[in-house]
Order: structure tokens, then C-alpha cells, then sequence
């Protein structure tokens, strides 16, 4: 259970003024039928985000020991660094509908602008900390789902409600306990 609320309240945090709930935004602006959108979003989180947490699992079964967990630790105070820089929006290619429809335009887009995001690396980490993959991918999905939903349904206006640079401070934070407190767990184990 500590896997899915840490999962879901760390990527819900960090994806508040993230480039994919930009482009959540973007979407429902563009295409104005939230359902097909919020589905997209749905199927593209779970498959990232379970690619992600498989890829953490494996190298944390492969490198075990107190230099992988000090590496972690670190990994996510380099994560709470980068939760204090803004994303941009990158909309090439969503002015085109296409025949696949709206579904598709959305999965294909999520899972693109996805990868290589800090809320995957979250992922990575997060299921290498708890060495589960499927708590880790439904609290992370979940977390998504939290922060991107609103966005497809009230658009612009859920940017203007917490200013987002107290939103990323709050992320970096939130990143750096969490990696502080690894850190600890091996120095106090030793």
C-alpha cells in the first residue's frame, strides 16, 4: 500500500505544470471530447509507466547492494532539481486529427512525450525502491490520472489555480526527502 500512495502522491505532484498535462490541455482545446482524451491518457500512462517500473524492477534485481540503493538516493535528488525546472508544451503535430481519431492521437502523443519524462524516471525509481512493479505502476498511472484529468476538463483554468511555481517547489521537495531518506536507511543500516 506504501508503494501505490507514495507512487500516486509523488507523480501527482510532479506532473502538476508538466509538459503532459500541457499537453492534456492542448488536447481538450483542440478536440474538445474529453472521454476519447482521458482514455488515451489512461492506456498510454499504464503502458509507459509499466515498461518503466519493469525496467527499475530488473536493475534493481541486477545491481543490488548499497552502491545501487546510494545511486537511487541520489537519482532522486537529481529528480527533485529537475522538478524545479518548467516544462514546455511541445504541440508539433497535434493540429492533425488523422483518421485514427482522437483516442489515438492521444496515446500516441502521451506515450511519446512520455518517455524519457521525469515522471517516468520516477517510475524506474520508484518501482527499484519498492521492488514491485504493479504497485508502483498503478500509483504512478493513478497520479497521472489525478493531475491530467482535471486539466482535460477545465483546460487553462487549472494552470491558474496553484501557481506552478510553488507546485514544482513542492515536487522538488517532495523529491528530495524521499532521496535524502534512502540515503539515510544506508548509512544508519551500515
Amino acid at each position: 500500500m506504501e508503494a501505490i500512495l507514495v507512487s500516486t502522491s509523488l507523480v501527482a505532484l510532479a506532473e502538476i505544470g508538466d509538459k503532459t498535462q500541457l499537453l492534456a490541455i492542448i488536447l481538450a482545446a483542440r478536440f474538445r471530447k474529453p472521454w476519447p482524451i482521458i482514455a488515451g491518457i489512461l492506456v498510454a500512462t499504464v503502458l509507459n509507466h509499466a515498461l518503466a517500473a519493469t525496467l527499475g524492477y530488473l536493475v534493481a534485481d541486477w545491481l543490488t547492494g548499497r552502491t545501487f540503493q546510494t545511486i537511487v538516493g541520489i537519482a532522486f535528488i537529481v529528480m527533485a532539481g529537475w522538478a524545479l525546472i518548467p516544462d514546455k508544451a511541445d504541440d508539433g503535430g497535434i493540429d492533425k486529427k488523422g483518421r485514427a481519431g482522437v483516442f489515438v492521437a492521444t496515446l500516441v502523443a502521451f506515450f511519446v512525450v512520455e518517455i524519457g519524462d521525469k515522471t517516468q524516471i520516477a517510475t524506474s525509481l520508484l518501482a527499484a525502491r519498492f521492488h514491485t512493479i504493479g504497485l508502483v505502476t498503478i500509483g504512478t498511472t493513478l497520479g497521472m490520472m489525478l493531475a491530467n484529468v482535471p486539466a482535460v476538463f477545465l483546460g487553462e483554468a487549472v494552470t491558474r489555480i496553484v501557481p506552478l511555481k510553488y507546485v514544482r517547489i513542492g515536487a522538488a521537495i517532495v523529491f528530495a526527502t524521499i532521496g535524502v531518506w534512502v540515503l539515510l536507511a544506508i548509512w544508519i543500516a551500515a
